[in-house]
């Protein structure tokens, strides 16, 4: 394709995100107002469907029991089948919403505070601009409205044992998550491994209560507790490489109710991100090891329990090169940053396991960057204006990956 004709598919999307601009915002105030924990999206899958079939683009059959998946099919199908995915997540988060607007979540103790609705809302943005654009389509577009990302094991992992891109078969995939550090407007990009894999540690150390006056009397497992907390801050400082990314930490601990009882049992629990998969099955080895060592030498037992999460994001990096120029047509190549490697997960990681594709940060915050504007927090609030940009760029990104040579 012709520079030329890249610019005019360009404004016309543009042009398209920018008049139907108003109903993404209302979809997306419409889903914030009614956010749904993980597994539990039933009105929000309800809501999609129906908006896709007053577009003309009728769901498939479900593999879950939330969420949607359907398919626009191109009118100038590709010699070689080609399809392009597109993914948004669709649960909420299970905290109160502390914002001021006219549309604050009405769940109590729920709120979309990771920008779902927002993906949401932008995807079927993009739907709305791809289906009256089938005709130029070389190829089809899959549109993957998943649920329960923010729950492990989320939704991605469920969807494709289900058969999802068995059934389909993507050439790639591409997804978008919110950024507030991102100002609006812009995208930041990062090829190969872009977000951590996750496992939840969960510890219960049991020794022998007794008086707090007389501790010689007892195995304290709140004192070997506190060393092992030490002990594990250790490894990533003396077994991981110092040039691999690596984090450790122990986010609770519970034990005792009284100021003079030594409690027979501490439990704790934590995380582990890694970047790498042979120095994640390293820490794990060395975790269990330095628990079990350090509790027997404090005369007490302990047991660790590691649940593992979602693997580590990996972006292909020719996939990226080629969403990146995409970008860069689209937005402008001043509005397209790269991004360094970040310690957050995404389950997204299970599709580019399947798949060649990216996953890239969308720009939703302001220049004055306003405290508390951050992810998972109670008063996150992204500029509304990057639902115009994330619906026009995901519809430019499907249309020019599908017309590639």
């Amino acid at each position: 394709m012709n520079a030329d004709r890249s610019t005019v598919i360009a404004e016309r999307i543009q042009q398209r995100a920018n008049e139907i601009f108003p109903e993404v915002v209302e979809l997306r105030r419409e889903i914030h107002r009614h956010p749904e924990l993980a597994y539990e999206e039933v009105r929000t899958t309800v809501l999609i469907s129906e908006t896709l079939i007053g577009f003309g683009i009728t769901p498939e059959p479900p593999l879950l029991e939330t969420g949607v998946v359907a398919v626009i099919r191109g009118g100038k199908k590709a010699a070689n089948g080609k399809l392009v995915a597109l993914r948004a997540d669709i649960d909420a988060l299970p905290l109160s919403e502390s914002n001021e607007h006219g549309f604050c979540s009405m769940e109590k103790g729920k709120m979309h505070a990771c920008g779902h609705d927002m993906h949401t809302a932008m995807l079927l943005g993009a739907a709305r601009i791809l289906v009256e654009m089938k005709e130029e389509l070389e190829g089809d577009v899959l549109l993957v409205f998943q649920p329960a990302e923010e729950k492990a094991p989320g939704g991605a992992k469920p969807l494709l044992d289900a058969g999802l891109f068995r059934r389909f078969n993507p050439s790639a995939v591409f997804g978008q998550h919110c950024f507030p550090n991102v100002q609006t407007g812009k995208v930041a990009m990062c090829k190969g491994s872009f977000m951590a894999a996750a496992d939840e540690l969960y510890f219960t150390v049991t020794g022998q209560g007794g008086h707090a006056s007389a501790p010689h009397k007892s195995a304290d497992p709140i004192l070997a507790a506190a060393h092992i907390i030490t002990a594990v801050q250790h490894l990533v400082s003396r077994v991981v490489p110092p040039h691999e990314p690596a984090v450790v930490s122990i986010a609770s601990i519970h034990g005792g109710n009284a100021t003079n009882v030594i409690p027979s049992q501490v439990t704790m629990s934590g995380t582990m991100r890694t970047m790498n998969e042979e120095i994640r099955a390293l820490l794990h080895l060395r975790l269990r090891q330095t628990v079990m060592h350090t509790a027997e030498a404090l005369g007490v037992t302990a047991e660790l329990e590691i649940r593992n999460g979602y693997p580590v994001l990996f972006n292909d990096p020719a996939v990226t090169t080629r969403a990146m120029t995409l970008c860069g047509e689209y937005l402008g190549k001043k509005n397209v940053i790269e991004s360094e490697p970040l310690m957050t997960a995404e389950d997204f990681a299970y599709y580019l396991q399947a798949c060649p594709g990216t996953f890239w940060q969308i720009g939703t915050g302001t220049p004055e960057q306003v405290k508390g504007n951050t992810l998972h927090s109670p008063t996150f609030n992204p500029e509304e204006l990057a639902l115009k940009t994330g619906s026009g760029l995901l519809a430019y990104t499907a249309i020019r990956f599908l017309g590639m040579p």
